[in-house]
């Protein structure tokens, strides 16, 4: 069986010349006898390699000096509660944007330990639009208000800030290195690899320094940025295979001409595909607004979910895989990230074409 095409949400495509590059120096890396795996995270070959990794990320990111970058484990969710402890005081609360599945998750763990405020909540409309960030109901006294720009279950995008004074801080799991960003409007940013960076494992953190340092001391101290920025991410073994291959794709975009061209062929392939469905006559429907389309993440209704079944199975048997929508939303979704080329969206469109000519 040759390659798929992946539409998974995370474990995402990866690059094949990434995973082909891997493949070569998997038994012996870099002239030292050994895979990368089994070396240590202290010695001069790894050390070398996690500060190329972090510098592409920085010149693909524009990341200014007065940000640190941390490689830490435990997937975006430990950041939920790593989040509020280090930048809320006792006492404080902070303002959220509910606004989807993980930003609802991101909730629930920061009410454990603090006070939230809701700026904006879209649950009523089945997490299918997005106020304007005008109407948001936002605090004056907040210590900063978090935001889930792109929600992969609904595939809910919005790309407008707030006007705020508070620290913004930002999941961008399903987002980041897919466009340009202004990384000085936020205080934090935070991403699951497992979609655009690399293997799941790893978490990528981006924290302006002025923040670090009010961690409590009771609370655990591998997620205080502090002792991982002051470690270098290197207060614990760090995912050091992840972090390897995270570098591996950090290098495939700046190959690829930065993220001014992925964001152009992103663009297009989004536009490609909802432009298919949208001229389907109502065979296949997305719900959501269409000024808050996801570019990553495309969810799609059949026009009868009796048909549901056999458009996985066939699809599947054609080489597109994972295209089965979340369980609490059902349909189809079509995660298209980074690695998902063009050629893969027009199969997928090719394919759709067919079962509605059929069926």
């Amino acid at each position: 069986m040759g390659r798929i095409y992946n539409f998974s949400a995370g474990p995402a495509a990866l690059p094949e010349p990434v995973l082909k590059d891997v493949q070569d120096e998997l038994l012996e890396w870099q002239g030292t006898g050994a895979s990368v795996m089994e070396l240590s995270h202290r010695g001069k070959p790894f050390l070398g390699m996690a500060e190329r990794a972090e510098q592409d990320l920085r010149d693909l990111l524009t990341i200014p000096d007065n940000y640190k970058v941390l490689f830490l484990q435990g997937g975006a969710t430990a950041q939920f509660s790593a989040v509020p402890l280090n930048l809320a005081h006792l006492g404080q609360s902070a303002d959220y944007a509910l606004t989807g599945h993980w930003s609802k998750k991101a909730i629930v763990d920061a009410k454990r330990i603090i006070g939230i405020s809701t700026v904006c909540d879209t649950s009523s409309d089945g997490f299918t639009a997005v106020p304007s960030v005008d109407e948001w109901d936002l605090s004056d006294d907040a210590a900063y208000l978090h935001i889930t720009p792109n929600e992969t279950i609904a595939g809910v995008e919005f790309d407008c800030l707030p006007d705020v004074s508070v620290p913004i801080v930002a999941d961008l799991s399903s987002t980041i290195l897919s466009r340009q960003i202004d990384i000085s409007r936020y205080g934090i940013i935070y991403a699951g690899a497992q979609k655009n960076i690399g293997p799941a494992g790893l978490t990528i953190v981006i924290v302006r320094d002025d923040l670090l340092g009010q961690f409590p001391e009771s609370a655990p101290r591998l997620m205080d940025y502090s002792v991982m920025a002051d470690s270098d991410s290197m207060s614990n073994t760090p995912p050091t295979f992840a972090w390897y291959l995270a570098g591996k794709v950090f290098g495939w975009l700046k190959e690829q001409g930065g993220l001014s061209a992925i964001e152009a062929l992103n663009k297009a392939k989004a536009e490609r595909l909802y432009s298919y469905i949208d001229d389907s006559d109502g065979y296949y429907t997305n719900p959501v607004m269409p000024n808050v389309r996801s570019r990553m993440n495309v969810p799609f209704i059949l026009h009868d979910s009796a048909f549901d079944a056999e458009f996985l199975s066939l699809s599947h048997e054609t080489g597109l895989h994972a295209l089965k929508g979340h369980r609490s939303v059902g349909g189809m979704r079509a995660s298209i990230y980074n690695a998902m080329s063009m050629e893969g969206v027009e199969a997928l469109i090719d394919f759709m074409d067919s079962f509605k000519k059929t069926h």
